[in-house]
């Protein structure tokens, strides 16, 4: 079985089921009073769904081969360890653009400019965490 595309479906399946599973152990509760398991059991429900797309639309295409880039690979791991670090050590906005500058060399053209937009949207998106659902995040 070497088909990318059936095995990304495949995998994305299994995780999903992983945290759907682990999301029953919490109290699901009802769509108006959603329990602490509602959100991780919606979330790996879209994401088994995609999968299962996935799936079956790798058996109406051509197989792609499957490879595995251990140079991309690296920088990807390496890049979330330095926002674990950094975000650690510092604070969680430079732990951010630490992380989409060092796995934007995982690419095939490195971009400040788009690296920076990356940046801004994703210090957004955990600012309107850290005041819209007041979520502890380190910042600053």
């Amino acid at each position: 079985m070497n088909d990318r595309n059936l095995l990304k479906g495949i995998f994305l399946m299994a995780i999903a089921l992983l945290f759907g599973v682990g999301a029953l152990k919490y109290n699901v509760g009802r769509l108006e009073r959603a329990g602490p398991g509602f959100f991780p059991l919606m979330v790996s429900s879209i994401l088994f769904s995609l999968g299962l797309f996935m799936v079956v639309r790798s058996r109406f295409t051509e197989k792609a081969a499957l490879y595995f880039n251990l140079r991309n690979l690296a920088i990807v791991l390496g890049s979330l360890a330095a926002f674990a670090f950094l975000s650690h050590w510092l604070n969680m906005i430079a732990g951010i653009i630490g992380l989409v500058f060092l796995s934007g060399f995982a690419g095939k053209s490195y971009s400040i400019r788009r690296n920076l937009a990356i940046s801004a949207v994703l210090i957004g998106i955990a600012f309107t965490f850290q005041k819209g659902l007041g979520l502890q995040l380190p910042l600053y």
